[in-house]
């Protein structure tokens, strides 16, 4: 990890996460009755557990809308969830708003081009590995895990260490 993706990490209180191509590999599901499911990882999801146990704040904004992640967001206790959201920089003010927040100390994870403007405006914004090489070139990190197999874990593990919380957490499981 870089030394500037580190300082941009140290003073996030709020983490974000896209979900299709970040907390899944992108893929989509559909069943014959229509009804829809994905594909989490669960270091993943306990990279989000961590964060959130040491004081960030998490949120999912999706522009799709699914009660899959519905599902997923109340069983890692992420607390903000905004789903069928296309205007994610909207979403993001609202937050800011709610919460108190300035832009930099706010993270964000995604992989395409409607995650954009965000990864562009807040104090870390990230790209998976699999993300739009568009998207890529204008974050200011990239996971080397690609997105379900990982990358959300890699960004946790990036905020809790700049924070000095991630040996913290690991340790509690000795």
């Amino acid at each position: 990890m870089s030394d500037q993706l580190l300082q941009r990490a140290r003073g996030i209180r709020l983490a974000i996460f896209d979900v299709d191509g970040v907390l899944t590999d992108g893929r989509l599901y559909f069943l014959a009755d229509g009804s829809e499911f994905k594909s989490f990882n669960t270091l993943d999801g306990h990279g989000i557990k961590m964060l959130i146990n040491s004081g960030v704040r998490t949120a999912i904004i999706s522009g799709r809308t699914t009660p899959v992640v519905e599902r997923r967001a109340r069983n890692l206790g992420i607390q903000h969830l905004y789903q069928g959201r296309e205007d994610k920089l909207v979403v993001l003010e609202e937050l800011l708003a709610e919460l108190g927040l300035d832009y930099e100390q706010v993270a964000y994870l995604g992989d395409d081009l409607p995650d954009l403007p965000v990864i562009r405006r807040v104090g870390l914004g990230m790209a998976v590995a699999s993300a739009d090489a568009f998207v890529r070139r204008h974050a200011h990190g990239i996971t080397q895990a690609r997105g379900g197999e990982g990358a959300a874990r890699e960004f946790c593990e990036l905020i809790l260490q700049a924070q000095g919380n991630l040996e913290i957490a690991q340790s509690a499981y000795l």
